[in-house]
This record gives C-alpha cells, structure tokens and sequence, in this order.
C-alpha cells in the first residue's frame, strides 16, 4: 500500500471503491455533529425567544382562560364554610374551622387566582401564529434531545463498525509491520478472526448474565449490537484469509512473522487469557470494551478530530505553512527545530499526535529531506511533530483527563502544559543542532519580504476559519475553546476544502461542486481506516487496563506503608511510561484515572503534577520501543522502504537515530518535570 500517496496534501482518495463508505461515513459524522450541536441550538432557541418575546418562558399559545372566580365575598364565604362544617365521628380531636384561617386560606386563593388570570391575559397579548411556531419548533426540539439521549451510543457503534470494517477489507489494522506473504496474511487474518470470535464468546458470556437481572435491557440491546458488529468482522476475515491479494508471495511463517499481528489482536489475546483463565470473568472481554459506548461522545469526537486530520490534508495549508520558511535557506537541523515548534499547536488542533502524523507527515518528510536532512533525522522529526503538542491547547486528551479527574481543570493543565512543551521542544532543537553541525540560517537577500508574500495566500484561508467561528457564535452562542472544538473544527475545514476546492476548479474542468465532493467524500474515506484502528486500539487498551485495575499490581506497588513521595514518583513515572508503551493515549488516561491517580494522590503528589507527568511520560511511551505508535504511523506514511535503507549504515546511533534522538530528548525532560517541582512541595 502507497502510504505516502495517501498523505500527499489535496491527494484524491487511494480507495475510490470506497467512495460510497466515505459518504456514508461522512453523512454519519455530520448527524453526530449536529447531534452535539442540539444542546447549543435549543440554548440558542430559548435565548431568542426571551429577546423576541419577553417571559418566553411562561408564554403558552395554546394556554385557555382560568377557570377560578375573582368575584367571590370573602365573609359569606367563611360563613358559608363555617355552618358547612360538620363533625368526623371517627376524628377524635375534629373541631370547627377557625374563621381567620380560613379567612386567609381563600385570600391566598384568590390572588392566585388573581395572578393566573393576569397571566392568561399578557399571555394573550403576545399569543401571535409566530409564537406558536417558533414554540412548536423548539420545544419539538427539546422533546427530540431529550427522547435520544441514548442515540449517540448507537451512532457511535455504527460509525465504529463501519470504520473498523474497512480497516478488516484492506487489512489496515495498526501492527509492527505489513505481512509479505502468503502464509503471514493467513496468519494475520487467523488471529484478528480468533480474536473477534472470543469478543463475541465474551458477550455472550455477558448476555447470560443481564438476562437474569431486571432493568437491564437498554444494556443488552447495546450488547447485541456489539456482537452483530464482531460477528460481521469475523465474516471479513474468513473471507479474507482466502481472498489473499496478487500481491502477496508464495512463502512460510519466520520467527518475525508475529509482528504483522495487529496490535489489538495481541492486547485481545492477553486480555482475555487473564480474564479466562486466571479471573475467571468470561464477560470481561465485553465489559470493559463496552465502556466506549459510555464515554461514546469523547470517542466521537475522536473521530471528528481524525476527519478535520483528513480534511487538512485535502487542502494546500500545509505547503502554504511551509513555504513560509522557505526564503530563509534553513539548514536541516534549524528546519527541523522549526519544525518540532511549528507542528505542536496543529497537533493540538487535531486531537492527538498520530492524526497530525497521518495528515501531513509525508509533508513534512519531503521538505526535510529536500533542505538536506538524512533520513533518520527527517524520520525522528516526522515522529516527534505529532507528539509535544498533547499538552497545548485545545488538544482532546486533557478534555478527557479533566472530565475524569475533578482535581484538575483544562486551564491549569494547558498552562502547564505550555512550558513542558517550550521545555522540550527546546531541549530537542539543542541537542539537534549540537550532533547536526552546520545549524545557522543563511537566508537570502530580502527573505524576510519574500516571506511576508508567501503570508498573503494564506490570509483567506484565516478569513474563512475566521468567518466560520464567528457564525457560530452567532447562531449557536458556541465560543471556540477545547470543549467546542470537536464541534466547529469540522466545520472549519469543510469551509477550508470548498475554498480550496475554487481555487482548483479554475485550473481543471471540474467544477467547485464536484471537487468538494471528491475531496470530502476521499478525507471521509481515509478517515474511515484510521478511525477503525485506531478505535480498534483504544477499546482493547481499555481491555488491556483491565488486568491492571482487577489484579493487585496497584496495591503492590502502593502499599500503604509507602509514605515517601519520591519513590512513589519514582514508581509512577516507570510505570506511566510501560503503560505508555503499549497502550493508545486515551485507553491509557481512563486506566490511570481508575486505578494509579487515587494512590499516588493520598501518597501526597500533587494531582496537577501528576497529570502532567502522566501527559509527558505517554509522549515518552508512544515514541519508545516495542510499539512506538508514532514510529508506527510515521512508516506508513512514508513506507517501509524508506525505514529499512536508513538502518543500513552509519554508527549505531546513524542507524538508529530516529528512535535514540527522541528518546534522548523526553527521558531528560520527563525527569525534570517530574523531579524538580517537588522540590517545591515535598521536601
């Protein structure tokens, strides 16, 4: 597969028998979209109405006329109670009315009275056709939001089947390496079929148990849908583990051969090993990996991010970013320092490190190596352009850590995050130009002018996103900030790729219409890859958490006679790391939310510290070997081919350069952030 065509910027898709599952894909995300955007809409509705017609609120159009009496004498009407009074036999301390009770009680009636018939009358003062429409549609509104909650669960599992079903048909499921032959693609395919029949087995295992308890069957429809999910995955698989592709070569299976199974299947395998034979908890599987469907709109938003991933690459911004540099002639190492800086806050924008790498990662290489850097630098820094930015604003994952963990807001963890970022970022750009050599600009006469000009073309692309956030607020009263941003971000870029798409349909016969459809329906098409894997990996990483959150590992390594927090941070920041190794970020935040935060919270860490520890030693783990995700998808996109000729010569740190250097830059500033600040607290 042409990872690197999948990558080039405006690129059509690389699956046109797709074209449909892009559309669907596209349509699905754009209803969830609205979906989230309801709460908003009605907000915006009951807002307008109260503008429109004053006390909105209590106005009803269909309201009829009291039916009480405002013209009553009150003294014949306690005489009249009074000699209707008749004693209760059966009540031992029945007496007569007190009169001045009385007295009060009907004067108290008849000023509710009173203030129901004024209302009725104001409410018919403003009780127009319009209010009666514009209520019918708001309130049908709000009776819509409020009859589908539980929708979204629903929306989220199709977008997930469909997705992950695409990545089974190409066999794009994230794994350490592609299969070259014949017997590796059975082999692959074998697995991901096992692993799929035991979710299925696990859920049922599940239904057993719900079909004894009352109240549950919400949770069990939820249930059959997952297993008809897995059960259509394991269809797929049977079929292709015949279906083999003209590509693959006759061969046998060789002791590398297990690294083409795909990373979920093996984080399956050990999941269920422990679930089945050492817990005893058969519905393991299921339980854990249907907390997705519970955090369904954070995983939603996932999807959205890796859709705005797509949709800018679909565009011309990032050569447009990248020609802003070009006038200055930076050497490789200043580049690449540029680099590491400029991509951070895109990273942010996408939601996490790997979609920046799949969206403008082949960008990124081309220009290295076109200013002179090798391909282990140009590797090492593809790699790492997808990974500073997870603490910078408005970047998903500290969403989740704060919506999960009370002790920490977003602001606190975005205005730390900020200096951990400018702290490595730094320390990389020193230790770059230090082994690089030759690090000085040398720009030509008037690059400073020449870059002002590659400014201007970009300036309506900054207009329209612009324009697009300020109609929200408008219409919405939606402000962009990092709870908005899976909202209006998808927005954005499809404003962004209709430009786009203008300014090519006047250099090719097809017209801005159909140009916008190819290019969103092929952003849809390859997000539906990425978003089946890399889903796929998140709910078999939360499977895997499982084992750490049913065994006593955390009770071991925080015994309660550890009261040192120094060698509780020295635990926390090994086993953040191993965590971070082998599981995907946002499996990884809610497995240290449920089982590592408390401990070393009452050990005495302090939580802001914590999590921004958690943060840098994940960016450590997803750079760090045996997985290194961002290693993973940084050879997708530029292909394997090109990471096996880089390890060919040179000294070992030549051949290995784009794993040592970023190892070499987030073990140092993992250390400082997690030592030095408690110095401050803990001595």
């Amino acid at each position: 597969m042409n990872w690197r065509a999948m990558t080039d910027s405006g690129a059509k898709t690389l699956y046109p028998m797709h074209r449909l599952h892009g559309t669907i894909l596209l349509l699905l995300l754009l209803v969830t979209l609205l979906m989230g955007m309801g709460n908003s809409l009605h907000s915006r509705m009951l807002w307008i109405g109260e503008q429109v017609w004053p006390n909105y609120y209590l106005l009803n159009p269909d309201a009829v006329e009291p039916t009480c009496n405002l013209y009553i004498d009150l003294d014949r009407e306690v005489e009249r109670r009074i000699q209707a009074y008749q004693p209760d036999p059966d009540d031992l301390f029945s007496s007569p009315p007190n009169a001045d009770a009385v007295r009060q009680s009907l004067q108290s009636n008849l000023a509710l009275c009173e203030q129901r018939h004024l209302q009725f009358a104001e409410n018919q003062k403003h009780a127009t056709w319009a209010l009666g429409a514009y209520k019918s549609i708001e309130q049908g509104l709000a009776g819509f939001l409020l009859d589908n909650i539980d929708l979204t669960k629903f929306l989220f599992i199709a977008m997930f089947a469909m997705a992950a079903a695409i990545s089974a048909l190409d066999s794009d499921h994230i794994a350490l390496r592609l299969p070259r032959n014949r017997a590796e693609w059975r082999l692959s395919q074998g697995v991901q079929f096992s692993v799929n029949g035991l979710m299925v087995l696990s859920l049922n295992a599940y239904l057993g148990r719900l079909s004894t308890s009352p109240g549950t069957e919400s949770t069990m429809i939820l249930q059959y849908a997952w297993a008809g999910v897995f059960g259509l995955f394991m269809v797929i698989n049977a079929v292709r583990f015949f279906l083999i592709p003209e590509r693959m070569k006759a061969g046998s299976l060789s002791l590398s051969s297990g690294l083409v199974i795909p990373l979920y299947c093996a984080m399956g395998l050990i999941s269920m090993s422990y679930f089945f034979f050492v817990d005893g908890y058969t519905s393991g599987l299921a339980i854990y990996f249907g907390m997705m469907a519970n955090l369904s709109s954070m995983f939603i938003n996932i999807g959205l991010y890796v859709l705005v991933g797509m949709m800018l690459k679909q565009t011309q911004i990032p050569e447009l970013l990248l020609n802003l540099v070009k006038p200055f002639n930076l050497p490789a190492p200043m580049l690449a320092s540029v680099i590491i800086f400029a991509t951070a806050f895109p990273t942010a924008f996408t939601g996490a490190s790997g979609i920046f790498i799949l969206a403008v990662g082949g960008v990124i290489y081309d220009e290295l190596r076109k200013a002179g850097a090798g391909r282990q630098l140009s590797l090492a820094t593809t790699a790492m352009s997808g990974s500073l930015g997870v603490v910078l604003n408005p970047c998903l994952l500290i969403v989740v850590i704060a919506a999960l963990n009370k002790e920490v807001t977003t602001s606190e963890l975005y205005g730390w995050g900020f200096w951990v970022f400018i702290l490595s970022a730094s320390l990389f750009s020193f230790i770059v130009c230090k082994t690089e050599g030759n690090w000085k600009p040398k720009p030509a006469p008037g690059a400073f002018r020449a870059a002002l000009r590659e400014l201007l073309p970009l300036v309506p692309y900054a207009l329209t996103a612009a324009a697009v956030i300020l109609s929200v607020w408008v219409v919405l009263g939606l402000k962009f900030n990092e709870y908005s941003a899976p909202m209006i971000l998808p927005l954005v870029m499809l404003a962004l790729v209709v430009l786009d798409s203008g300014k090519e349909s006047r250099v090719s016969p097809a017209s801005r219409t159909q140009m916008f459809f190819e290019r969103s329906t092929a952003a849809a098409s390859d997000s539906a890859v990425h978003i089946g894997a890399l889903l796929a990996l998140i709910g078999f990483s939360i499977c895997l958490g499982g084992i750490l959150e049913r065994s006593d590992i955390v009770h071991a390594l925080f015994p309660e006679n550890l009261t040192s927090a120094w060698i509780a941070m020295l635990i926390i920041v090994v086993m953040l790391t191993l965590i971070g190794m082998v599981m995907d970020p946002f499996g990884a935040v809610i497995l240290v939310s449920a089982t590592v935060a408390q401990p070393a919270i009452q050990i005495g860490i302090d939580p802001l510290h914590f999590w921004i520890v958690c943060l840098v030693a994940f960016e450590l783990g997803y750079l760090s070997p045996p997985v290194a995700l961002n290693h993973l998808l940084t050879r997708q996109v530029v292909g394997e081919k090109e990471v096996l000729v880089a390890e060919r010569t040179g000294s070992f740190w030549n051949r290995y350069k784009r794993l040592l250097l970023p190892l070499t830059v987030m073990v140092p500033s993992l250390l400082l952030v997690a030592f030095v600040p408690m110095l401050f607290y803990a001595l």
